[in-house]
């Protein structure tokens, strides 16, 4: 894990996030990319687009002096931090950067949302699991105590989980997390028989491992929503972490389908990490 981005904001949850970064960074001696994307509007932009006026740049200045400021805390003392300022708010950015300078790990602060503002505009933490080639681990508390030991992975265990599967158990094993393994049958994801679930989670095993191992880590759960099921599960075995599979939909495809992936990374109070399908 050598590098990780944190997107901030400057606020009490990007601080969360900045923190429990930091503990990942001393533990395994990796780089903090610290990335602010500073909305701009174009009336502030050239129009051209390609300079920028002189208010814009005192906007950027004046992030620039918030970053010594944000960046001067104790638990960054020893690590490599990169700050970096993007003149623009286009969540899928956050996403170039971690791909330009080859990222393993995006950590992001969230409060959450709910209602109509989740509807029409979800969070922006959202967005960037929603655009994400690389795992993202969304922190909603102080992570003083920040000690993962008990993680969840949450599945579907078709074929397409099955990345997203060995990305999580190897992230889990560097980390040093227990992997619980949980398939959910609910009302919404098509309500399968006891057989039609072994057989299921067996040739996914399979596939994945080449053998059945780890089927004693498996745990089949039934709830009203695989939402509820995830966390019910993760709250019944003392989970610290919550790992999920995202397809990344976007569009009209994620309105109308929605991402169970997103929604936990909305409503759980745990950490949740979440792998690229």
């Amino acid at each position: 894990m050598k590098k990780i981005i944190v997107p901030i904001d400057f606020s009490e949850h990007s601080e969360y996030a900045l923190e429990a970064a930091a503990n990942l960074a001393q533990k395994f001696g990796s780089e903090l990319i610290v990335l602010h994307m500073l909305e701009l509007s174009n009336a502030i932009l050239t129009a051209n687009g390609n300079s920028i006026n002189e208010e814009a740049v005192f906007y950027l200045k004046l992030a620039e002096q918030k970053f010594d400021a944000f960046l001067d805390r104790p638990f960054l003392e020893g690590i490599k931090v990169t700050p970096i300022v993007k003149h623009f708010k286009v969540w899928s950015e956050v996403n170039d950067v971690a791909n330009e300078h080859h990222a393993n790990l995006i950590v992001m602060g969230s409060h959450g949302a709910s209602g109509v503002k989740e509807v029409l505009v979800g969070s922006n933490t959202e967005k960037v699991v929603r655009h994400a080639d690389i795992p993202v681990l969304v922190i909603k508390h102080n992570p003083i105590l920040l000690d993962f030991e008990n993680g969840v992975f949450a599945s579907d265990f078709t074929d397409e989980a099955i990345v997203p599967y060995l990305n999580a158990r190897k992230t889990f094993e560097k980390i040093g997390v227990t992997m619980h393994l949980v398939y959910v049958n609910s009302p919404d994801g098509n309500f399968r028989s006891s057989t039609e679930i072994d057989k299921r989670i067996s040739l996914f095993l399979k596939k994945a491992d080449g053998d059945l191992d780890n089927l004693e880590n498996v745990h089949v759960v039934s709830d009203y929503s695989i939402e509820k099921g995830i966390l019910s599960f993760a709250n019944t075995i003392g989970a610290d972490l919550i790992a999920v599979a995202t397809h990344g939909r976007k569009g009209l495809a994620h309105f109308f389908e929605g991402s169970i992936s997103e929604d936990i990374a909305n409503h759980s109070t745990l950490p949740v990490m979440t792998f690229k399908i």
